[in-house]
């Protein structure tokens, strides 16, 4: 039971702490809309997604306003494209590409993702085709989203997919160099991609899901700082122990409200409700910032030493609390850490307290990867690729999902600013090692075999 001081901290949040519900994201099964006509599996796609999501954003809508918290984004997660479209050219994935944005735009949800494949083991004819699509789909659609999975704990890193996303990437980026590489910022590779992402780049319905589900993203960087404020004005002297316990209850709180709000909305569309994904996600706000965390724990800033730590505090008491008050928790769960989305790291990156490689070793702890991370426009294909295979590779090692979401800008170099807009935010890009020079290690490709910890049967 909640205490009213308890209640009334809750309400707090609501009022001047940036509560809301980050996300909710409608997952569509589109397996039986496969087929060899274009025009065909075109119709059903459309037919399917607006059939389930027509009454979403109005929905939405309504039950925030009905308990005062926004549900600031509305989106939708498809089963992987790479299945639905096995038969059709990577010329013919493009224009699915275009059937999935503009069938978002008539629903209206922010962002549709599932233009992904599975690709741990081997790429498959459509596998290669949608990948070989991607460049051209990210650039001629405005709300289509891609996830490919290169590496997992049971199967290894598949080196050649690697290799293959890092040639994708630099053509993503030069087919949108007026815009600074933006169509990168919508694409994320994967280690143990979970199959209920809420949250994009990521989002997509994995095999094995019901043929439509509600998954929500709940945040509150915002929370988490204020909560942590008040308590060491109180009492300066709070262990770190002590303060764990704090952003514990705090996440138990975000959570009853997030999974209140996301079972409503599923009940509403009589759709079946799945998981709330417990991850900070932060905005390029002052005061909806992850790295804010990190001062208020003490640091300078987000890079210096004790980052590290203070982060696998901070994941693991998110997700003590999140999993005390919901029974139903997947997707990622924890801190993001995206450059450019959060206007505190960003500064930390523009100052120098934070650069490439300190990102990587964070991401043992935290619960995505290289996120929205700005690199030389000249960095290489294989570098990039190589850059991929580390974060892979802590992800396979340690049995946790990594991702990497890199944008190489065209002309720019360390040191000089990207600015992508709205929610992807801007940042300094960051300097790469060698990032001009031939890279032969990825080039080898082949299979990296799954480590010996995979063998659980």
């Amino acid at each position: 039971m909640l205490t009213d001081q308890e209640i009334i901290s809750t309400l707090e949040m609501l009022e001047n702490e940036h509560l809301d519900l980050r996300t909710v994201t409608l997952g569509i099964n589109l397996l039986d809309c496969a087929g060899h006509d274009l025009a065909k599996v075109q119709k059903r796609i459309h037919t399917r997604i607006t059939h389930f999501a027509e009454k979403l954003v109005p929905v939405c809508d309504l039950i925030g306003e009905k308990y005062g918290i926004p549900v600031v984004n509305k989106r939708i997660a498809v089963s992987p494209i790479a299945v639905v479209g096995a038969a059709l050219s990577s010329s013919q994935l493009v224009a699915i590409a275009q059937t999935l944005d503009a069938v978002a735009a008539e629903v209206n949800v922010d962002f549709i993702g599932g233009f992904s494949a599975l690709v741990e083991k081997g790429v498959a004819r459509g596998d290669h085709a949608l990948i070989e699509a991607l460049p051209q789909a990210l650039t001629a659609t405005e709300r289509v989203c891609a996830s490919i999975n290169v590496a997992s704990t049971r199967a290894g890193i598949n080196m050649d997919a690697v290799l293959m996303m890092g040639k994708t990437i630099k053509q993503a980026a030069e087919l949108t160099a007026d815009r600074d590489g933006i169509a990168c910022a919508k694409l994320c590779v994967f280690a143990n991609i979970p199959p209920d992402i809420p949250f994009m780049a990521g989002a997509y319905l994995g095999i094995g899901e019901a043929d439509a589900v509600i998954n929500v993203g709940v945040s509150g960087p915002g929370v988490v700082k204020k909560a942590i404020d008040r308590a060491l004005k109180t009492d300066p002297n709070l262990d770190l122990g002590q303060i764990s316990e704090l952003i514990k209850k705090t996440a138990y709180k975000v959570t009853r409200v997030g999974e209140l709000i996301g079972r409503e909305v599923a009940d509403n569309l009589k759709i079946p409700f799945g998981v709330v994904d417990l991850s900070l996600a932060p905005t390029p706000h002052v005061g909806d910032s992850v790295g804010e965390i990190f001062q208020s724990l003490g640091l300078v800033s987000i890079g210096v030493p004790g980052t590290t730590a203070a982060l696998a505090l901070l994941n693991d008491a998110i997700k003590k609390g999140g999993a005390f008050a919901s029974s139903r928790v997947g997707g990622l769960s924890g801190a993001f850490i995206p450059v450019s989305e959060d206007l505190n790291i960003a500064e930390a990156a523009r100052q120098g307290y934070i650069g490439l490689d300190k990102l990587e070793a964070i991401t043992s702890v935290c619960s995505v990867g290289l996120d929205m991370v700005a690199i030389p426009g000249d960095t290489t294909a294989e570098n990039i690729a190589a850059i991929i295979a580390d974060e892979m590779a802590i992800g396979v090692i340690n049995n946790k999902t990594t991702a990497a979401r890199l944008i190489p800008v065209p002309g720019k170099g360390a040191g000089d600013s990207a600015h992508f807009g709205g929610l992807l935010g801007q940042s300094t890009i960051l300097p790469v090692n060698c990032g001009d020079r031939e890279n032969r290690f990825v080039r080898h490709g082949g299979l990296i075999p799954a480590p010996i910890h995979s063998l659980k049967n």
